[in-house]
């Protein structure tokens, strides 16, 4: 039989449980998730966290051969339907072939709600006007989540190396 402090220890340990559980999902640094870091992350590094992607291909940009890898169905991470990794980014007028440009997740239907990307990146630098499709948040720190039509689930998360100059929303709640 149940005491009366057992429905408020459940909610207790339901919410630590799901404070842990975002905090393992979405690292505190706004333009990262799951150990990728653009514009720090090596290939060696991708393929030592999440093997062998299920494509590979490359492609001539601004002179420079550059790389994508995609994983998706059964070696995409837990939850993703797809990710897809850009590598090749030119940065102090030094070009470093084998360093993560930017990534794109495809999150499954429900995993990343508007309420988490709050909770895991904070406030977005800029949020796109009511009735824009998608509806989208922009941060500075080189994040952009586009949102399925009712902007709730997130779509598609974008992430790149630092944006300076990302316009602010001003006083706009998401």
């Amino acid at each position: 039989m149940a005491t009366p402090a057992a429905p408020r220890r459940a909610r207790i340990a339901g919410a630590l449980a799901l404070g842990l559980a975002l905090l393992l999902a979405v690292p505190a640094g706004a333009a990262e998730w799951g150990g990728i870091i653009p514009g720090t992350t090596t290939m060696e590094q991708v393929r030592a966290r999440y093997g062998g992607p299920t494509k590979t291909s490359t492609q001539k940009s601004e002179g420079y051969d550059t790389a994508q890898w995609i994983y998706e169905a059964g070696q995409a991470p837990a939850g993703i339907l797809r990710m897809t990794v850009d590598f090749g980014l030119l940065s102090g007028g030094t070009f470093r072939g084998n360093v993560v440009r930017s990534f794109r997740l495809e999150p499954r239907p429900g995993i990343f709600t508007r309420r988490m990307i709050v909770m895991g990146w904070g406030e977005p630098s800029h949020v796109s006007p009511r009735g824009q499709m998608p509806p989208s948040f922009l941060y500075q720190s080189g994040l952009l989540v586009t949102f399925d039509k009712d902007a709730r689930v997130a779509e598609t998360m974008l992430f790149t190396p630092p944006q300076p100059h990302v316009p602010t929303t001003p006083s706009s709640k998401p």
